[in-house]
């Protein structure tokens, strides 16, 4: 499933993006409530974590708001506030599940599978399974990479990388974005690993076509051109 998740207290938010990657889910994330708000009107989310006390506005706020705006992904909100009133209004405020902290990852990850079976089979907006840039199509199930229909061999971290440029396609992204979204550093490493793998990848993409799809922005960062003219 594709999850956003709110939460800025770093040691958990790391924890909880890597055991819901390692379920298969796909994990978008911010620290920031008003950040959220942005980043779930403008893409599509099958379940939302929402941490109730964060940075912006709180998890409630993003949530309500988010709903106003037609949002109708499932949310499971996080909280220290285990009060019965506490969890009370944050379900009449929105959310389908209340998870109260500390709590065990099993425990989530039971209910998103809880929530996954609520979700309508049939549903207008179906949970998003394929990615198309250009003439660079990725299908997120089946974890494979096409490029004017042929298949191109890619290395996981390369797929992930992939991934994020093709849905910033045309949109320039920095080294910072990619160390924090692609391999979850909230820090340099001082190492070239995201020149290394920009390379790679750009060199099976270009394979057998004319010009760079993957673009290096001088000072800025890497952009996916899907008009390579």
């Amino acid at each position: 499933m594709r999850i956003l998740l709110l939460e800025d207290d770093r040691d958990a938010r790391d924890y909880l993006v890597k055991g819901l990657a390692e379920l298969g889910h796909n994990v978008a994330w911010e620290s920031d409530g008003k950040a959220a708000l942005r980043l779930i009107l403008t893409d599509d989310f099958d379940v939302l974590i929402l941490d109730r006390l964060v940075p912006g506005l709180d998890g409630l706020t993003v949530l309500r708001l988010a709903r106003e705006a037609g949002c109708k992904a499932p949310a499971i909100i996080l909280s220290a506030m285990s009060g019965i009133e506490d969890r009370v209004s944050g379900l009449e405020g929105g959310a389908d599940d209340y998870l109260v902290k500390p709590f065990a990852f099993a425990e989530l990850a039971a209910r998103l599978v809880a929530l996954a079976r609520r979700l309508p089979i049939n549903d207008s907006t179906p949970p998003q399974t394929m990615l198309r840039a250009g003439d660079i199509e990725m299908d997120l199930v089946r974890r494979t990479v096409r490029r004017s229909g042929k298949p191109i061999d890619v290395q996981p971290r390369e797929f992930s990388l992939l991934e994020y440029l093709m849905r910033n396609a045309n949109r320039v992204v920095t080294r910072t974005m990619l160390l924090d979204r692609v391999w979850n550093f909230g820090f340099d490493p001082k190492t070239n690993i995201v020149e290394t793998h920009i390379s790679r990848l750009r060199t099976k993409l270009n394979a057998g076509h004319e010009g760079n799809v993957i673009r290096v922005v001088r000072g800025s960062g890497y952009i996916l051109a899907t008009d390579e003219a």
